[in-house]
């Protein structure tokens, strides 16, 4: 698990969301994961949270790799 500082939203757990996307990967659900990512980046930019805009950036970038690999050309 990844330990987080993130300045925390109303409801915000970014520990939660992580592994709820983690899980949403594994099981090969990419729109459930990316919807996640994308709510959990904009919670931290009404929080103007920077750092966190960046770790769920990387985090969408990551799942959009998976699902490249997964789905794309194996030329």
């Amino acid at each position: 698990m990844v330990t987080l500082f993130l300045k925390r939203g109303p409801g915000m757990d970014a520990e939660a969301e992580i592994e709820r996307i983690q899980d949403f990967v594994e099981k090969g659900n990419y729109h459930a994961a990316m919807n996640i990512a994308l709510s959990a980046l904009n919670a931290c930019r009404r929080n103007k949270d920077q750092a966190g805009i960046h770790m769920f950036i990387d985090i969408i970038k990551g799942i959009v790799q998976k699902l490249a690999e997964e789905f794309g050309n194996q030329a």
